[in-house]
Order: structure tokens, then sequence, then C-alpha cells
């Protein structure tokens, strides 16, 4: 973990409700696609966890849905805006289990870790295929950017209005691959987890109180013990989950 200031060089909406924020700074301490941030926001007492999107010299790429008053008062910060953050939080992807043919399931603001991690993929001769799932069309969002690094991509939109009706779970039955990556709400990770034929990584969405492991507030029972989230998290084996 590590504590500096960055600097935002842009901030905009990609998509309803959802934002992309890029900033400068020091990115020494994230190491592993699927790690998170912890911002420090004026007024507010917690901080705000945010997964990584991406991350390639001293850039920082955000992605963030406006949920509450946090995220709203982010979605008005200005280029310029200099941000405390800590840096490295919880376990990330181990991706030397991908295998040939990873499959990467993201749900809504659960797509972004996964950009990361499809890049280092591909950059090790991987032939990932991605499934994006959102409600509706206007909440569908890094479509092209994930197809732009290589990937094979469906997108799922639970009223049909885009791409195949439906959930991630009904796109997966069709693709054959030899390990699963996922992020996102804990239903879709549980029907992730029931539909799927091989092993697998999911990372947890969760509320923290530090994100750094010394409240134990985000602790959940695992067949292996009590884990928490922000620390041994939140990516967790597919055989070390009770649901």
């Amino acid at each position: 973990m590590k504590q500096s200031v960055f600097t935002i060089i842009d901030n905009r909406p990609i998509a309803a409700s959802v934002f992309k924020m890029t900033l400068c700074g020091d990115t020494s301490a994230i190491t592993a696609p699927g790690q998170f941030v912890n911002l420090k926001l004026d007024g507010e007492f917690l901080r705000r966890p945010i997964s990584v999107c991406d991350v390639e010299g001293d850039t920082l790429t955000l992605i963030y849905k406006v949920v509450g008053e946090g995220t709203e008062k982010m979605s008005g910060y200005k280029a310029g805006t200099e941000l405390d953050i800590l840096s490295g939080l919880g376990n990330g992807y181990d991706v030397a289990k991908s295998g040939e043919q990873p499959l990467l399931l993201g749900g809504g603001v659960g797509v972004p870790p996964l950009y990361l991690l499809c890049r280092r993929l591909v950059a090790k001769g991987k032939k990932p295929t991605v499934i994006l799932g959102f409600n509706s069309k206007p909440d569908v969002f890094y479509e092209e950017e994930f197809r732009a690094l290589g990937a094979t991509v469906l997108v799922t939109t639970a009223d049909g209005s885009y791409g195949i009706r439906g959930f991630v779970t009904d796109a997966m039955k069709d693709v054959t691959y030899t390990h699963f990556y996922t992020c996102g709400p804990e239903p879709m990770l549980k029907a992730i987890h029931t539909a799927s034929t091989t092993d697998g990584q999911l990372s947890f969405e969760e509320r923290m109180g530090c994100g750094f492991g010394a409240c134990m507030g985000c602790s959940c029972k695992t067949l292996t013990g009590y884990k928490r989230i922000c620390k041994e998290g939140p990516v967790m084996a597919k055989g070390e989950i009770l649901w």
C-alpha cells in the first residue's frame, strides 16, 4: 500500500451515470490487475474504494458509477484537482492460471478491472473472450476498448436493447474457455460460479471501512477460514467460496 497525491487529468461521463477519471501520479504500488485504490474526498469521513481500470507509466484510469454522495462529488471534480489516494490495495488476479483461452465476465461497474487484466493476458499471447453484462443499451461502455486489445467481445443486456438478451451466463454457455475471471454484483458471481465448467477467479464488491485490513469490516467466511475482502481479496478462487 502506498499513500500519494494524484492529479486529475480528465474526468468525463462515458455511459449512463458512469464516469472515466484519468489521473497522474505514483502508480508503483499497483502490481496486478484487479487491485483497487482508496480515494479521500473532501468532507467525507470514509475513503471511496475504486477498482483500477488501467495503469500505464504514471497514468491511472478509474471508471466509477455515480450511486451516492461520494461518487456524485467525484463526478464534479475538474482537471487539475489533486486527490489523496491509497494505491496497491487488494490481491488482484493471477494471470498465470489463465490457460490459452481465458474468459472474462464483467457486470456493470465490475467491467473496469477486467480491462487491465485483458491487456496483460493479450500481451502474454493469450486469446481472451470478454462478456460484458449491462441492464440496457445506455449503460454499455468499453465494448470497443476491449475489441481494440484484440479480444473477442460479447455484450448482453437484461432488457435485450443491445447485444444478446439476458445475462452473462446466457452468453458463456456457448464459449470454450480454459479459466474464467469475473467481477460484478454477488448474484452474478454466484450464477457464474454455478454455470462455470472450469476453475476461475471471482472479484467481490464490498463496502469497506479502512480498505487495507485493519478494521475487519469486510470479512467473509471461506472454506479456508475468514478472509478480508480488502486484504486477502477482493479476488478469490472458485474453490474457496462459501455462498
